[in-house]
């Protein structure tokens, strides 16, 4: 299965398992004839937990991937920090480009006063096709 096929992946990342290795499983027939496996909760759990972990490393090897090729960047983290505290996002972004109100509403094509109350969530923010 894909589980299983990720937890052999995740084994490559390590040169000793953090994991204890599996008693016997029991495997057992279902009246429906699905097959199953009965396992302690514990190697349940740590199945669980190091299929979790190689969804993480997944995650960081994507991540780092995609910074060379330019799809994603750094951002400072008293900037993600502001985020975080629910500052608004569109305030948070020009701020970090460097740019003044003036400036975005040009690029956005939309008034400084208009771009000021979605800055202030007094307006949402309109998408054109």
């Amino acid at each position: 299965s894909s589980d299983c096929a990720t937890i052999r992946v995740f084994t490559l990342f390590y040169e000793e398992p953090e994991y204890e290795v599996m008693s016997h499983p029991q495997y057992i027939e279902a009246p429906g004839g699905e097959q199953m496996v009965i396992l302690p909760r514990k190697e349940y759990e740590q199945l669980c937990e190091a299929v979790e972990d190689a969804d993480d490393v997944r995650v960081y090897d994507e991540a780092k991937r995609r910074l060379p090729a330019g799809e994603d960047e750094m951002v400072p983290s008293e900037f993600a920090d502001r985020i975080l505290d629910g500052e608004n996002p569109v305030r948070i972004w020009r701020e970090y480009r460097g740019l003044s109100v003036k400036e975005l509403a040009e690029k956005a094509e939309i008034s400084a006063a208009y771009l000021s109350q979605i800055e202030g969530g007094v307006r949402e923010v309109q998408f054109r096709p």
